[in-house]
């Protein structure tokens, strides 16, 4: 396993906030403990063309800009950079699922909200959806599965009717940002009402993943959102550390390349989770 991190993208942000720098520096201390074996790379920040495959120019040069852009996604210093080495890592995790190995990129911030012309929900830059472009570019198949509690409301307005990719998304919903309430051309969605037995939204999880599975990829690019944890503090959704193992297994057991990336998780928890994950999937 090839985890994918910089301890700069920790050199932003505020206890304050969820999104904050402990979530990637205990992780990654955990992880580091856990797995001695495991290798640990550091991304390049991606090329301004990588960028635009997905985003408009004015959004490249807004997320650079103060004021804040909403409250959840405040202006930083080099938040622009923090943002493009987060792609970087994504792009690489990629490539290294292309060339056969598992990749996790353990960095921040998360992307799954950032549409094509606005940042928002933490998130500046979409590196999961730019990374599936980049995959996809050569006529190969990328499935994006998305298991995060919110919806991914940006990967799915980048891809939406971009030629051999599928964006599918299981989500609390009602929740932020209010969107995923339908399946369209190669959208899939799975909402979750708040407090579902975690049986049940296991079951939601089985049925994206058939709908993944069936599209035949040739690349599985996953939002790895931890944030439907049972104690996770901003959302009311029902899943134990037993379940992010199971789709680590489902993972393993598809034998289909692959790669993950962090995006939501905000109980004090993660770095557990993230651990059952990786390795439940890791062969």
């Amino acid at each position: 396993m090839i985890i994918l991190h910089d301890p700069l993208c920790a050199e932003y942000g505020s206890s304050m906030r969820p999104e904050q720098p402990a979530r990637v520096l205990r992780s990654a201390a955990h992880l580091q403990a856990a797995h001695p074996d495991w290798t640990w790379q550091k991304p390049a920040l991606a090329d301004e063309s990588a960028l635009l495959a997905a985003h408009t120019p004015a959004l490249l040069k807004r997320i650079s800009l103060a004021p804040d852009i909403d409250d959840d996604t405040p202006h930083f210093p080099g938040i622009h950079e923090h943002a493009r080495r987060a792609v970087g890592a994504a792009l690489a995790a990629a490539d290294r699922a292309l060339s056969g190995g598992q990749a996790f990129a353990l960095m921040r911030p998360p992307g799954h909200h950032c549409t094509r012309s606005r940042a928002m929900g933490f998130c500046y830059l979409n590196q999961i959806a730019i990374a599936a472009l980049h995959a996809a570019a050569p006529g190969r198949r990328v499935a994006v599965w998305d298991f995060d509690a919110h919806h991914g409301n940006g990967t799915e307005d980048i891809l939406n009717g971009r030629a051999n990719t599928l964006f599918v998304s299981v989500h609390q919903y009602p929740g932020y940002p209010g969107t995923g309430t339908a399946s369209f051309a190669n959208c899939h969605n799975f909402p979750v009402a708040p407090r579902t037995p975690r049986e049940e939204h296991m079951a939601a999880l089985a049925r994206s993943w058939e709908s993944v599975l069936a599209f035949k990829p040739d690349l599985v690019l996953v939002s790895a959102g931890f944030d439907a944890y049972a104690s996770d503090p901003i959302t009311e959704m029902t899943l134990e550390g037993d379940d992010f193992a199971a789709l680590g297994r489902w993972l393993r057991d598809s034998g289909l390349p692959a790669a993950a990336i962090l995006e939501g998780g905000y109980s004090p928890d993660l770095p557990q989770l993230i651990d059952a994950f990786l390795t439940a999937w890791n062969h």
